[in-house]
């Protein structure tokens, strides 16, 4: 304390005490000695602890002794840690947040929330909802987006009367009427008032506290005082700290500079800290690497310090006394330009207590003081809007703005907030947006300090700031877009004067110490390669600039004030003619340079301003607006006229005129070549005259009549004559006949360049900007001067004097170049006088209706595409998607690669006009065919013409527009025009080029011309005369008939027809008349058209030949069933050709087919204790194999009420199956095709080439798992398969007990047979152990040779068994089977259960709930899955005779008769035998997979036994379920509905379960609480699949032996069709069978007194039973958002995902590509991958919630695939870019659960990285 003592002026000391924790002590003085003797205190290190004190001295002073009036009534003190707004949610005082009439929302967004924007209701795009205020308010049909908010500080507008077009009645926020009236006399007011000379800002005192606010809470006075001064001493301590921190990240140069930065450290200390700021360059493991080579940090500490660097904005890396090594450091993270401080540790531990003093101020605006939640606020405003107190010790910086007069603290902020980092800066911006809720009194005081700092604000965004996305400049988005507080300060702090001159001074790079010189100096010259046009930044300030002017009433001062456009002129005046392109005559432009990217970029952004600039005038007197055309004219003339030394040639060449004589008269026009002169794109003056232009309402005849003016033409001659409009016209002019040498390729030798600016120039989206106000200055030259005069100039540009007056050589263009100038000039004369949108100045609803027919003129398309074909402008209109609704029809996609899209309807065809100007060439020839087809349907004659449509203007200045088809010139133009071509034909007998193109435009406008002014046209084409003594009508007459031209005959003749109207007798002279007797011969072109036709049908017919002959190759084997019955010794049988050599496969060179064998973790069981599952079964269709979902009632997109009835997420698992109830397996699968196995050697050999090749590729296969891919379908594969022919065993066909009979005798009979016995498992299951994956003793007896086996059977079992014994030891976790060690015999997965018992179970899984009547499940199986099928029970039956060599039956009768023994009771109960072990604890589908492998004979007998097997495992299942559930929460079934399959259900059930008493007492139990029907329903559900199962695996053992029945009928239930095919006797029948009863009765009596059944724990296991579905997405993508924070966590890092991917098995929420879950011992995989090891083993399927895509794992690859959701036109939308709500289309989620249910994922992927060679791995995809 001493050391401070020098320093503390000793008053203050006594005030502080001794001690300075004494509680009687002022709590402010209190907290004003903890902060500023805090950082010597706390030995600088700013930690948690650091935190929590801060807070508590805050409150402590900010409450004094009123703590109570603000925390719930236990609490006397806050928890340590703790913030007040937290405690008081939690708390949850008020439960409804009140309701205020009047008041708006204010919901301040936090990062990642969904916000939802409408444009039908929303005043601009910048209104926003929150999802609350959106789900309580109306918005059907309405154009609704939804976007994520990117970081927080939004606020919801609901309630705000200026943000919306119509009240939208939300009940939360309703509406009244005083605050409309209110804002509008405001508006009156400020409109009236004159701006004063010194704005003078708002003040705390000024503003009065909110009105009409019910929930008022009484403050003492002295408590008042305590807030009021903590928050102002906060505030004062922020600012002071603020003063001496840098505004830019710069390292001192030596220690020296470094002593030298400004501190507020009164002793400076020594200790300095080196601190790193974030940015928007450098990713994380950047800087992880950095700081673990920099400062010797551990990777985990790295990755912390750069998790904290990215969501706080700043960390401190180092602090030491060391400078030199600090300096050394931060030198060395400045060399990559990550931002880096140097500072004492001092200033830096003061600005992280800022940011918690900031932190603090947010929680203070979230809080309320009993149930008032202004009161804190107003305060805080108040305190904001007050000047700065001098408290501190410690700040050292003059308190003077120089140009800011008494600034506020407010002030202070705005200008600081660039020193502030990340975390603070959100926070600030938040704390200001809470405010401007308060009240419009307060909107319009921050409003206003922010306007008089805005051009500080500006400087820092533009030139310092590292972070731009959290500047403040971004606030300017919620002051600007409202239009009192815009008009407020348009008016008093000349924001647009001042913006115009911002970006004046810094386009002319007027930049002087990071500050943009104001007033900027007006000689400055522009130059395109300087820093200002490569900043990516000044876009915003461009829109803040439309912002501000797009207000209504800004609008209505700049049409009444004439500085605005006087200022805006001058502005635009920079940017006229900058980066002009000279054309390169003789060699290519050696450097190419993109400046000219920037420079669109600036003018596109200007031209937008001028859009609403020039608008603004529809709300101007004629008066008005004639004087800012004139203003606007001076400008220009002022830019390309004067003459002076500073005049830049380049961009103003001076005004040069020549005569030319055209016709028979001389015009005077200016003289320019194109070809030689330098020519600019970019003409804003021109443009901003053009919008003024468009005001035609009011620069009507009769209003200019009251300003004593007579027409158009008088305005503008009256500032400027004849010779000066040509020059302003002239530049535009200039522009389109460069575009029309650029695009005919009179410029290739400029590059790319210049065909890059042509591209963005007439682009869809932007050319309204720039392109069709060029051509619509053109269109007014032609009312504003002689329009003689005008063409002649145009042809004069276009350097085509000559070739219209008859030259057809030219001096410049070679031939091709001349017909293409012809066609571009064409074009734009048809533009200027047939455009009439402009002219008339059509309503923006009408033309946007005429954009949209005529882009879906040409054929229907996505709405991405038609968005594409529209200018940006009136796609982002309100009235788009309602215009588009009208005229088009929405097809809505049905299968799972369609889009949506839109089709204009039959009726609006007659809308368009093929001549359109925004039609290209080939657009226009299309859209002439469809209407010419329409006409010929409708009038039915052959060659109808498409009379173009009168141009119905009929008032304004362009009245007289049509008159220009009285044009002599243009007459001429027209003769020349056809006369050159036929000339040319007649002269070379054949079209030049281009040749359709111009005769296509010249009659166009020649029906024009006849249709707007026949008389006048009629006579001039009579009577001028031109070459060889003709005139117009001579050549068209010649025209009618050339025969070259067929297709122009019926156009010219109606024109000829319409002057004969007029001319009669001058036409009837010069026509001809054709000969009638040429009618009968045939029209040369019908018989071309029937030759062509006649060619085609050979092509198709040869084409349908080749097909047959490859589709007989290609057959899957369909015909195995005719095989067998012909034994006829002919030949070997042919299996088609083997896809790598193309030889036939035969017996006579061993071949299989390809498989994949994966492991899979599909398989459910049924969730015991979980009631859910067990209604599920209840309410289970009868008939698995029969559609469960129509799909016709399944709409797109769905109805209104469909999304409001639509389930929310309630739950976190979206209600996904649990994945502790799969089982694991091993899935195998077939792609159908066969190789020889020589070939698979050698393409193995090939695959382990390539991947030596390319070594860093991710290759679509891995060689340690054998995996390859097919090289016909690429699908994954990894064993090869044997192909058998199936040689039919006879079915057995002895009457079951017989049989049963029979098998006991001779098992009697029989020997024993030591072999076998040691074959079999010890634990007595009566399995083998040559059938397991891992058999010690599968090696040795493969080297033994054998028989020479002529198939090389042997390879391809030994493919599986190594596949199978790879993925058995990776996964014995997996597996519950009690199981030999490895090493001994029978250790690892047993392949009749886990290979072929598990690939039928999926087979049959994935096939639920699809099917059509009259098949059974097993005829959905493909012929190519029965050969897999096959081939895999072939493998098992050679295992077994690897084990019996030199037996002659090898070992198949001995397995035989250990099955039956097996499954007979009285040689499984005597327990030293092999079978001690229950059967009822087997899967019967094994056992019969064991039958079909070695005795398929047998299978019918074998099926009955399995079955009653099984039925009786359903009974003990069930009863071990039950036992757990309660009924009365379980579904309740209509009586009984199967007793023609069960029978006496009770009976069997007890019986089951008699044998051991506890079971027996639990069934009674569950019987009784359940009752008979459910119990049926269930054993029903629980035995359906088994049957399903066996029927497959029947027909793949026995392809004849059990056909589907067509006398059963396709009513009946599916388990009854399904027992009368495998004629098993049902349930019902039992006490007619007794072999069967003695069965049963061995087997539960043998269960009865195992282990299994005395505790109730069952070792049974049910399978679920219904169809399988994944994880539920909701109906509609955003209800993802509502509650994220109780559905979507994470469970590593328990935050709610930025990225998140819900994984489609589970449920699970993940953080997709974070990085903070991330698996650092396994190659730094994801969090997808980690929790994909835990849930499904090797696959994935995850939803990516912000991507909008799935992402499919296998394996170490990936693929990413498109979503299931698609907007309401019926597109997917990635990562939300155009944020409109999405719905589930349900082919495309079906098409998901195909691919997963028939395990395709691997192969998906597999062909994804085939068909993409990248070298970074799969995310590169």
């Amino acid at each position: 304390m001493s050391s401070l003592s020098s320093f503390f002026p000793s008053r203050l000391l006594s005030s502080m005490h001794s001690n300075p924790r004494d509680r009687q002590t002022d709590p402010l003085s209190r907290l004003r000695f903890t902060l500023e003797t805090m950082p010597g205190s706390r030995r600088y290190t700013f930690t948690t602890a650091t935190r929590a004190e801060i807070l508590a001295e805050l409150y402590d002073a900010f409450w004094g002794s009123y703590a109570h009036l603000f925390l719930p009534n236990s609490n006397s003190s806050l928890p340590l840690h703790a913030t007040l707004s937290e405690v008081q949610a939690s708390a949850g005082q008020p439960k409804e947040p009140q309701v205020v009439p009047g008041r708006p929302c204010g919901y301040i967004f936090k990062k990642g929330e969904s916000c939802f924007r409408c444009k039908d209701c929303a005043l601009d795009d910048s209104c926003v909802l929150c999802s609350r205020c959106f789900e309580a308010t109306d918005h059907t049909d309405h154009n609704v987006s939804f976007f994520i908010a990117q970081q927080s500080g939004g606020c919801c507008d609901c309630g705000d009367v200026e943000a919306w077009r119509q009240p939208i009645n939300c009940p939360y926020h309703p509406h009244t009427p005083e605050t409309a009236d209110y804002i509008s006399s405001f508006e009156a007011r400020t409109l009236l008032n004159t701006p004063r000379p010194h704005p003078k800002t708002l003040t705390g005192q000024d503003i009065p506290s909110v009105r009409n606010y019910p929930y008022r809470a009484s403050v003492p006075p002295e408590l008042r005082e305590s807030i009021a001064r903590t928050i102002g001493y906060a505030l004062d301590f922020v600012l002071d700290t603020l003063d001496s921190s840098p505004d830019e990240t710069i390292v001192p140069v030596g220690e020296a500079d470094l002593r030298l930065q400004p501190s507020g450290d009164p002793l400076m200390n020594d200790l300095f800290a080196v601190v790193i700021w974030n940015d928007d360059k450098h990713s994380f493991d950047e800087v992880i690497e950095l700081l673990h080579d920099i400062t010797n940090r551990s990777h985990e500490d790295a990755s912390q310090v750069a998790d904290r660097i990215d969501e706080h904005g700043r960390d401190i890396i180092e602090m030491s006394t060391n400078t030199a090594r600090l300096l050394e450091i931060a030198q060395a993270i400045a060399q990559i330009d990550l931002g880096v401080t140097v500072r004492r540790a001092f200033d830096t531990f003061r600005e992280q207590v800022s940011a918690v003093i900031i932190e603090w101020l947010l929680d203070l605006t979230r809080s309320r003081l009993n149930n008032d939640n202004l009161i804190l606020r107003e305060v805080l405003a108040t305190e904001l809007l007050s000047q700065r107190k001098n408290v501190s010790l410690v700040s050292t910086v003059d308190r003077i703005l120089p140009d800011i007069p008494d600034p506020t603290r407010l002030d202070w902020l705005f200008l600081y907030h660039a020193r502030l980092w990340k975390k603070p800066r959100l926070n600030l911006k938040e704390i200001y947006a809470s405010l401007l809720t308060l009240s419009h009194e307060h909107k319009l005081a921050i409003a206003s300090h922010f306007a008089s700092v805005y051009h500080r604000i500006i400087d820092a965004y533009l030139l310092t700031d590292r972070e731009a996305e959290t500047s403040i400049k971004y606030f300017a988005l919620q002051l600007f877009t409202v239009p009192s507080i815009a008009l407020y300060i348009v008016r008093h702090h000349n924001i647009v004067s001042r913006l115009l001159a911002i970006i004046a001074s810094f386009f002319t790079n007027q930049i002087q110490d990071k500050r943009i010189i104001f007033p900027p100096n007006p000689e400055a010259e522009i130059d395109v390669d300087t820093f200002p046009f490569k900043s990516k930044r000044f876009m915003p300030v461009f829109s803040d600039l439309r912002y501000l002017c797009h207000n209504e009433p800004v609008q209505q001062l700049i049409a009444h004030n004439r500085e605005f456009i006087a200022q805006f002129a001058k502005t635009c005046q920079i940017f006229m003619c900058i980066n002009p392109n000279k054309r390169a005559a003789s060699s290519h432009v050696e450097y190419e340079t993109d400046a000219w990217i920037s420079v669109f970029n600036v003018t596109l952004s200007l031209s937008r301003v001028i859009k609403v600039y020039g608008e603004a005038y529809s709300k101007a007197t004629v008066g008005e607006l004639v004087g800012a055309i004139c203003t606007v004219i001076h400008h220009i003339l002022m830019c390309i006229t004067v003459v002076d030394d500073q005049r830049d040639i380049a961009r103003f060449p001076p005004v040069d005129f020549h005569e030319v004589v055209y016709g028979e008269t001389t015009y005077k026009i200016i003289n320019f070549d194109v070809m030689d002169g330098s020519i600019s794109f970019h003409h804003s003056l021109q443009w901003l005259l053009a919008e003024l232009f468009k005001h035609v309402d009011i620069l009507s005849e009769s209003s200019l009549q009251t300003i004593g003016l007579r027409s158009l033409r008088d305005v503008c001659l009256s500032k400027a004559s004849e010779e000066a409009m040509l020059t302003i016209i002239d530049y535009p002019l200039r522009v389109l006949a460069m575009i029309a040498q650029i695009r005919t390729g009179l410029w290739v030798r400029n590059g790319f360049a210049i065909r890059g600016q042509l591209l963005h120039y007439r682009d869809f989206m932007l050319r309204e900007l720039c392109y069709d106000q060029d051509l619509f200055v053109l269109q007014t030259a032609l009312v504003v001067l002689d329009p003689n005069t005008v063409v002649v100039s145009m042809l004069d540009r276009f350097q085509l004097l000559g070739y219209f007056s008859g030259a057809t050589l030219h001096p410049s263009y070679d031939t091709s170049h001349l017909s293409g100038m012809v066609e571009e000039f064409l074009y734009v004369l048809v533009t200027i006088l047939t455009e009439t949108a402009s002219a008339t100045k059509m309503p923006l609803a009408v033309a946007v209706r005429r954009e949209i027919v005529h882009a879906l003129a040409v054929g229907p398309c996505t709405f991405t595409d038609l968005v594409k074909r529209v200018a940006e402008r009136m796609v982002d209109d309100v009235c788009f998607e309602r215009v588009l609704k009208d005229v088009a029809n929405f097809k809505p996609p049905e299968s799972t690669a369609d889009f949506g899209t839109y089709e204009l309807k039959d009726e609006v065809y007659d809308e368009v006009n093929p001549f359109f100007y925004h039609y290209t060439r080939n657009k226009r020839e299309e859209v002439e065919v469809v209407l010419r087809n329409r006409l010929k349907k409708k009038t039915s004659v052959q060659d109808p013409v498409i009379i173009p449509k009168p141009l119905r203007i009929v008032g304004g200045p362009f009245y007289t527009l049509s008159s220009s088809f009285e044009s002599e010139v243009l007459v001429q133009i027209f003769f020349y025009g056809i006369y050159n071509i036929l000339t040319i034909t007649d002269a070379t007998g054949a079209a030049p080029t281009s040749a359709e193109a111009i005769l296509d435009q010249i009659l166009h406008l020649a029906m024009v011309a006849a249709v707007e002014r026949p008389q006048v046209f009629s006579g001039l084409a009579v009577f001028k005369i031109y070459e060889e003594e003709k005139n117009l009508v001579d050549i068209l007459c010649a025209f009618e008939y050339h025969e070259k031209y067929p297709t122009y005959k019926a156009r010219v003749q109606w024109v000829l027809d319409q002057i004969a109207q007029h001319q009669p007798e001058e036409v009837q002279r010069r026509r001809r008349v054709p000969d009638a007797s040429q009618n009968d011969v045939e029209d040369p072109n019908e018989a071309k058209k029937r030759a062509a036709k006649a060619r085609q049908a050979a092509i198709m017919r040869q084409m349908k030949a080749q097909q047959a002959s490859f589709a007989t190759n290609f057959e899957d084997i369909d015909d195995e069933d005719d095989e067998e019955l012909t034994d006829t010794p002919e030949g070997p049988v042919s299996y088609g050709t083997c896809i790598v050599c193309q030889e036939e496969l035969n017996s006579l060179k061993s071949f299989g087919s390809l498989g994949f064998v994966q492991p899979s973790r599909q398989l459910r069981r049924h969730p015991d204790g979980q009631q859910s599952y067990t209604n599920e079964a209840l309410t289970c269709p009868e008939s698995l194999d029969r559609v469960t979902i129509a799909p016709q009632e399944v709409v797109f997109p769905p109805s209104a009420d469909e999304i409001h009835g639509a389930k929310r997420v309630h739950a976190t698992n979206f209600d996904a199956f649990p994945t502790q109830f799969t089982r694991f397996g091993l899935h195998a699968s077939i792609c159908s095709h066969m190789m020889h196995l020589d070939c698979f050697t050698v393409y193995s050999g090939s695959i382990r080439q390539r991947h030596r090749n390319q070594a860093t590729r991710n290759h679509p296969e891995s060689i340690p798992r054998k995996e390859y891919i097919c090289p016909l379908c690429k699908s994954l594969g990894n064993v090869i398969l044997p192909v058998v022919a199936s040689k039919t065993p006879e079915l057995n066909s002895v009457p079951f007990p017989d049989w049963i009979r029979a098998a006991g005798i001779s098992i009697l009979k029989s020997k024993p047979d030591p072999i076998l016995e040691s074959l079999q498992f010890r634990t007595g299951t009566g399995e083998f152990v040559f059938w397991t994956a891992q058999d010690s003793a599968y090696q040795s007896h493969l080297r033994v040779v054998d028989r020479p086996d002529s198939t090389e059977l042997h390879k391809m079992v030994d493919t599986v068994m190594v596949v199978a014994k790879n993925i058995s030891q990776q996964s014995r976790h997996l597996r519950e089977r009690t199981e030999p060690d490895p090493g001994e015999r029978g250790a690892g997965m047993y392949l009749p259960e886990e290979l072929l018992g598990y690939t039928i179970s999926s087979l049959e899984v994935a096939l639920r709930g699809q099917g059509v009547p009259g098949k059974s499940v097993a005829d959905r199986i493909t012929d190519s899955q029965y050969r897999m099928l096959r081939g895999l029970l072939t493998c098992l039956t050679k295992l077994v005779s690897l084990n019996f060599k030199g037996r002659p039956d090898e070992g198949r009768d001995a397995v035989r008769q250990a099955i039956i023994k097996r499954l007979l009771p009285e040689w499984s109960r005597t327990s030293f035998t092999s079978f001690s072990h229950p059967l009822l604890l087997r899967d019967p589908l094994t056992i019969l997979i064991e039958t079909a492998a070695v005795a398929p004979d047998m299978l019918k007998h074998v099926l009955v036994l399995t079955y009653y097997a099984h039925l009786a495992r359903a009974v003990v299942g069930l009863v071990y379920i039950l036992n757990k559930s309660r009924s009365t929460q379980t579904t309740s079934v209509e009586g009984r509905k199967y007793d023609n399959i069960f029978g006496d259900i009770r009976m069997f059930f007890m019986s089951v379960v008699r044998h051991s008493p506890i079971f027996e007492q639990a069934a009674d139990t569950v019987f009784q609480s359940f009752g008979e029907p459910r119990i049926e329903q269930l054993l029903y559900s629980f035995t359906l699949p088994f049957l399903r199962r066996a029927l497959i695996l029947c027909r793949a053992a026995l392809p004849n032996a059990f056909p589907t029945l067509p006398e059963v009928d396709s009513n009946t239930c599916e388990y009854s069709r399904l027992l009368a095919i495998l004629e098993i006797p049902p349930l019902a029948d039992l006490p007619n069978h007794d072999t069967i009863q003695n069965a049963l009765s061995g087997w539960c009596a043998h269960y009865g007194h195992s282990q299994a059944a005395s505790q109730l724990n069952c070792g049974v296991m049910l399978e679920y039973p219904l169809v399988y579905r994944l994880a539920r997405l909701p109906l509609v993508l955003d209800h993802l958002y509502l509650e994220q924070d109780k559905t979507m966590i994470c469970q590593r890092c328990k935050t709610v995902p930025l990225d998140a991917a819900i994984c489609l098995f589970c449920g699970t929420t993940c953080c997709f590509q974070s990085h903070c879950c991330m698996d650092l011992d396994n190659q730094n995989r994801g969090e997808c991958n980690m929790h994909t090891r835990d849930c499904a083993g090797p696959i994935g399927l995850y939803f990516l919630v912000k991507r909008c895509s799935l992402l499919y794992l296998y394996a170490n690859s990936g693929a990413f695939g498109q979503s299931p959701y698609l907007d309401v036109h019926g597109e997917v939308d990635v990562s939300m870019r155009r944020g409109r709500r999405q719905y589930l289309h349900h082919a495309r989620w079906e098409e998901v659960h195909k691919i997963w249910l028939n395990h395709g994922i691997p192969t998906l992927i597999a062909r994804r990285l085939e068909g993409t060679v990248d070298n970074g791995g799969w995310e590169t995809l």
